[in-house]
């Protein structure tokens, strides 16, 4: 039998990628590894994430890692995609001659052929899951529009494109039908959905759409762009209760000179005009987003304003990351770096500390309260579990006592929260939901 092993690096939007080309290598007869380390595939793909500096140089790892395994003798065949394949193939091919062939994000077809599968279309709904079976990632568009100052994403992924809504309805049934109950609903930027290919935004109608799919109980909504925020999708989440109360909502900073600076597109009374609407219209949502820190220009006043917004708005969820310079993007090209390094660690660390007593308080305000929790998995002496409000991989978890009951994976209980921590729920299941 043919084996392949395909490695996946970066973001959930790469692993929609990869899920759909190793379901067009298993229907071409491959038997297909997901990331894995014991295969004895001789074949490996490497799907990579050419985002940031600390991504690249992980993709970079890894490859010279295959490289010296295939100079071994231990693979026979060697590919890269993904991410850094589209921006940096060039550079690549002459330092790295074990590789056989680099293909960027949207040459598709031409790694199922270098395999020796054909690309087919009628299999363009298919996925082989590498999430756990009861939860998987909806990727509806493609590529940005925004370009905002410190972004690679529209040089690799090029402008927006929405996948159409049929494809989308028939991904989603085919997945409710293989038993995944939760779906987690991703672009770079989900709020433009249907601009590009129905003239309006259509979030909220591909939402509504999704909730009347047979089988799926969950629907998360990541990566959802501030600006022109569509007021209808606000009033579906509200509305439906198979939505989570749940937004990832990346405001990267809230002072207007940095904002202006980021060509984010919104203001800082923009923004907290939009907190104020989607909090009054579901009280119990739970906010996520991400922060960046050190972009050229922020003084320590710009940064006192962050500090303050954190507060203000007590997000449940909140990363934050330092300012690295990407080559081709607006601020490399006419900006300078001007935040120490030292500074920008220093403000990424006041940040978080921040955070941990603010995620401390939400969750001991949780305490003695019941929630509905899926189960994802056992580790140890717990069963591992995340509410509506905890998305998986990057949010905090329930931890339930394995020692009181045998629970499934994949399934919801009702539990109730009887201590915190900064990150962590511990709770104990008092009947299972369905």
């Amino acid at each position: 039998m043919k084996k392949i092993n395909v490695i996946t690096l970066g973001c959930s939007k790469n692993t929609v990628d990869s899920e759909h080309l190793m379901a067009q290598l298993a229907a071409a007869g491959y038997t297909v590894a997901a990331d894995s380390d014991r295969t004895d595939a001789k074949t490996v793909v490497i799907n990579t994430c050419g985002f940031i500096g600390d991504a690249k140089q992980e993709s970079i790892d890894l490859i010279l890692r295959a490289a010296a395994a295939k100079q071994a003798g231990k693979i026979e065949r060697l590919f890269v995609i993904g991410c850094l394949a589209e921006r940096y193939a060039d550079e690549l091919r002459p330092e790295l001659p074990e590789v056989d062939e680099f293909f960027g994000v949207k040459d598709w077809a031409g790694i199922a052929r270098a395999l020796g599968a054909e690309h087919r279309t009628e299999l363009e709904t298919e996925r082989f899951l590498t999430t756990p079976g009861h939860y998987a990632y909806l990727k509806i568009g493609e590529g940005c529009n925004w370009h905002c100052g410190y972004c690679a994403i529209p040089l690799i992924r090029g402008p927006h494109v929405s996948v159409p809504m049929e494809t989308l309805e028939e991904e989603a049934r085919r997945l409710a039908a293989r038993g995944v109950k939760e779906l987690i609903v991703i672009a770079q930027d989900t709020t433009y959905y249907g601009l590009d290919r129905y003239g309006r935004r259509m979030l909220a109608e591909l939402l509504q759409r999704l909730c009347r799919i047979e089988g799926i109980e969950w629907i998360r909504l990541h990566y959802a762009y501030p600006t022109a925020f569509p007021d209808e999708v606000i009033e579906t989440m509200a509305r439906e209760p198979k939505i989570c109360k749940y937004l990832d909502i990346p405001f990267q900073h809230i002072s207007d000179a940095q904002l202006t600076a980021m060509h984010r597109r919104h203001t800082k009374a923009e923004a907290y005009e939009l907190i104020r609407k989607l909090r009054t219209a579901i009280p119990d949502l739970a906010l996520r987003t991400t922060l960046l820190v050190g972009y050229p220009g922020e003084t320590e006043r710009d940064f006192a304003e962050l500090e303050q917004f954190v507060r203000d708005v007590r997000f449940d969820r909140l990363g934050v990351f330092a300012y690295s310079e990407e080559e081709g993007t607006y601020s490399a090209r006419h900006l300078k770096d001007d935040v120490p390094e030292a500074t920008k660690q220093e403000r990424t660390e006041r940040i978080m500390a921040l955070q941990r007593e603010i995620a401390l308080a939400n969750n001991l305000a949780r305490v003695g309260s019941r929630q509905c929790v899926l189960i994802d998995s056992r580790q140890g002496d717990y069963y591992v579990g995340r509410t509506q409000y905890d998305s998986p991989e990057v949010d905090q978890e329930i931890l339930l006592p394995a020692s009181e009951r045998r629970l499934l994976r994949g399934r919801f209980y009702e539990a109730e929260i009887v201590s915190a921590a900064e990150y962590d729920l511990y709770a104990r299941v008092v009947a299972k939901r369905r």
